[in-house]
């Protein structure tokens, strides 16, 4: 099998493949032809085609979170590549390595009235970590530029890493063929910085809380952590997302702050150690906000500049895991104060009040459809969360054991949550995937499902509360009287039948007395239906919840 006749792309896909990239998504066009047919006929490049970019760029990123392999995606010229954007966002905030790859007129055709240009160099300036732009008038492949792809490249393996843009710029003919030439690069080697452990003397005597955002799932980390919250001055809060699982955790922020007042110093900690990305509850971030801490230490590599809480002593960029087994080995006097007792009391309290919690409407609401959840979904499973209600809701109830939670938390916007789930299920075809998403999300990502063949281990939930569930909740927006006009995406139909279109077979669901029967089959049936549209009573929704925190509350 021959490769593009062009030396430039041979070069760039050969660079891709020594530096780990495996997979591919390309979206068709002609300006990146070349390229399609590189890295079709590369025996190490698996590719796959998605025609919406927008969708292409949310898959990669499902794929390379999923698989924790850099993936690459490639588009023609022209607008094309601005539709990579928010997934390039989402990668940035989420520590997702991905590779944008455009395809682009040479460089003095932009700006000179050529079709389908526009400028392309550094579109994604802020938010990736680098960018490197080859064009074939000028390219000669010399050391320099093997140097110069080499350090490019390395961003994705490094300890804080992220989405990089390289842009090429091709002559016509784009079609032409020839033998695969040969390319030697040297080896490269990642500097390794010595780690320095801070003084840990000062936590000693302190209330200590820990707080651990989204995260892959961490088992070294999670042990360390588990031992680390035996100590009764310790309180480890964790959510869904932060994928860590132990009885000593406070699982449920927002059903814990439900309990405490905030002015209450016996619960307020006088350290804090965070970990991981974002969080989801704004009650912790705004409790935090309000403290004065003696100490905040953030532990990890990205964003070093980040202060959430407006309360940052050091970034301590290191592991997570070789900070919590030096602090382990630390002799330090933490068993002066119940402060973990204190919080545990409250989470027990509360997680006992939730099993006897009932609404008395009769027609089917949002938290029903997540109380059933609780009890029917069993792992091993990888659980995706759309954002606004979806994300939220499920911060209410612990995590189920052998269940995965992702969610696309670095930007928070609703724009991807299908292709993400997608990409994700494509990465690991032997697990099965669920995506539970409201209706606005769905229909704002539907074009992911065009993706053919499309994944048989991913079934969709879609919750139809008529798309504003998230304004009724959140203060401000509810009292309104622009919300429906203008905050919500109110709409009467069934975005199940978008679906339908695209050649799915769809259950609807809108009875509160069939809910529990019909989750257990479709989650039970792998060759039943995919999708699964779920009608709420959008009134509801807001009265519910605000029952639920009265019900729970001590």
């Amino acid at each position: 099998m021959q490769s593009s006749d062009k030396e430039l792309v041979q070069f760039v896909v050969e660079a891709l493949v020594q530096h780990g990239i495996q997979k591919v998504v390309l979206s068709p066009g002609s300006r990146n032809a070349p390229f399609a047919i590189a890295f079709d006929a590369h025996p190490q490049i698996e590719t796959r085609v998605v025609h919406d970019e927008r969708a292409a760029a949310f898959i990669a990123l499902g794929w390379a979170e999923q698989s924790q392999t850099p993936v690459a995606i490639c588009c023609t010229s022209g607008s094309a590549c601005l539709n990579y954007y928010p997934a390039i966002a989402e990668a940035y905030y989420r520590n997702i390595p991905i590779l944008a790859l455009t395809a682009d007129r040479p460089a003095k055709w932009i700006n000179q009235g050529d079709g389908q240009t526009i400028v392309q160099r550094e579109v994604f300036k802020n938010h990736t970590h680098s960018y490197l732009g080859f064009d074939e008038d000028s390219f000669v492949l010399n050391t320099s530029n093997k140097n110069a792809i080499q350090q490019f490249l390395a961003y994705l393996s490094r300890s804080w890493k992220g989405p990089i843009h390289l842009n090429i710029g091709l002559n016509e003919p784009l079609y032409g063929l020839a033998a695969f030439k040969q390319f030697s690069f040297e080896p490269q080697t990642n500097k390794v910085e010595p780690t320095i452990l801070p003084d840990f003397s000062v936590l000693s005597g302190k209330k200590i809380m820990v707080l651990v955002g989204q995260m892959e799932p961490n088992h070294p980390f999670e042990r360390l952590l588990s031992e680390f919250a035996s100590w009764s001055n310790v309180v480890v809060l964790v959510e869904n997302t932060s994928n860590l699982q132990n009885e000593l955790f406070n699982h449920c922020i927002d059903r814990s702050l439900n309990s405490i007042d905030p002015n209450d110093s016996a619960f307020q900690p006088e350290v804090l150690l965070s970990f991981g990305g974002a969080i989801v509850s704004k009650r912790i971030k705004a409790y935090l906000r309000q403290i004065s801490l003696y100490i905040h230490w953030r532990i990890g590599f990205d964003f070093p500049e980040m202060n959430t809480f407006g309360t940052l002593s050091a970034q301590l960029s290191q592991d997570p895991v070789i900070f919590m087994r030096a602090l382990l080995q630390t002799s330090l006097n933490l068993q002066t104060t119940n402060f973990k007792g204190k919080w545990k009391a409250i989470d027990y309290k509360a997680k006992d009040r939730l099993t006897q919690f009932t609404s008395s409407a009769q027609h089917l609401h949002d938290f029903d459809v997540f109380q059933a959840l609780q009890a029917t979904l069993e792992g091993p499973l990888n659980l995706h969360l759309a954002n606004s209600s979806v994300v939220r809701y499920a911060q209410l109830f612990d995590p189920i054991p052998s269940v995965t939670y992702f969610s696309n938390r670095g930007t928070s916007g609703i724009d991807g949550s299908v292709s993400t789930a997608v990409g994700a299920a494509l990465a690991s075809p032997s697990e099965q995937h669920l995506l539970i998403c409201g209706d606005t999300s769905f229909i704002y990502d539907s074009n992911a499902l065009w993706t053919s063949p499309f994944p048989k281990n991913l079934k969709i939930m879609i919750i139809q509360n008529h798309g504003g569930g998230i304004f009724q909740i959140i203060p401000g927006p509810a009292q309104s009287p622009l919300r429906e006009q203008y905050f919500e995406a109110t709409h009467p139909h069934h975005p199940g039948k978008i679906a339908e279109g695209f050649g799915f077979e769809v259950h609807y669901l809108s009875e509160k007395s069939k809910l529990e029967n019909t989750l257990a089959a479709f989650l039970a049936d792998n060759n039943g239906p995919q999708i699964l549209e779920i009608s709420t009573e959008q009134s509801l929704n807001a009265q519910v919840l605000k029952d639920f925190f009265n019900f729970v509350k001590n």
